[in-house]
């Protein structure tokens, strides 16, 4: 049981003291065995530092992996969809720093998500250097429109693991899926839109800016992956 996006991040970001590649297995059953929380959350450090420092040389005590067990119910459970406004706040491309690295630094996620707190709603909405949708301030996002769906490339946003699961979902049910520079006026027009993370799987978002997502269509596509997308969950997960 080994983490390829974990391992794809460490080697990004130079940690050559970060080995990632034992088994995970016995760590997390062994914490396990220590609790009755099921909820598994993984956050890996380069570890110890000899003094305060942003040279990585100064981890010199080896990496940390902190097993955090929690109860951890799924965070749009209760809400009927989500409201969504417009985050001044960009999501940084790879000339910055490539979102595709995995990592806990995520400070302008955060800006974005005081945002949205102070608007009232629940999530925000972010944009890329170049004004098309990136994603939303916690996780990635789709967007239906007559039957076809549409989410942004992974240019400016992490390639999510519940992405890839709804994009091969797609795929499997010939629904038409593609990956495209996408405006917040095609967002305003859509059929659909719906949010994909772990935490949160597909959850519907139902108004963004003040404007309501009407599906004038009616094909209920978020319902239909969502259903083929818990029959697929076992075929991923590994028993510990």
């Amino acid at each position: 049981m080994q983490s390829g996006r974990a391992y794809e991040s460490t080697g990004a970001a130079s940690s050559a003291s970060t080995d990632i590649s034992r088994d995970l297995k016995p760590p997390l059953t062994h914490s396990l065995s220590l609790t009755y929380l099921r909820d598994i959350r993984l956050t890996l450090s380069r570890g110890e530092k000899l003094t305060s420092g942003m040279d990585p040389r100064l981890n010199t005590m080896g990496a940390n992996l902190i097993v955090l067990a929690e109860r951890k119910p799924l965070i749009y459970g209760d809400l009927p969809g989500l409201r969504a406004i417009t985050s001044t706040q960009r999501r940084n491309g790879p000339q910055s720093l490539d979102s595709k690295i995995h990592h806990n630094n995520l400070l302008n996620n955060i800006i974005a998500k005081i945002q949205a707190n102070v608007a009232g709603v629940d999530t925000a909405m972010m944009l890329d250097h170049q004004g098309f949708v990136s994603e939303l301030n916690d996780t990635n996002v789709f967007m239906v429109k007559n039957g076809k769906v549409f989410t942004p490339f992974a240019d400016a946003c992490l390639p999510g693991i519940t992405r890839g699961l709804v994009i091969e979902i797609c795929q499997d049910l010939n629904i038409p899926v593609k990956e495209a520079n996408l405006s917040l006026v095609e967002f305003y027009n859509a059929d659909e839109v719906f949010a994909t993370g772990t935490m949160g799987e597909l959850t519907a978002v139902i108004e963004i800016d003040g404007r309501k997502i009407i599906d004038r269509a009616d094909k209920k596509i978020r319902q239909l992956i969502m259903e083929h997308f818990h029959q697929l969950i076992p075929k991923y997960s590994e028993k510990i």
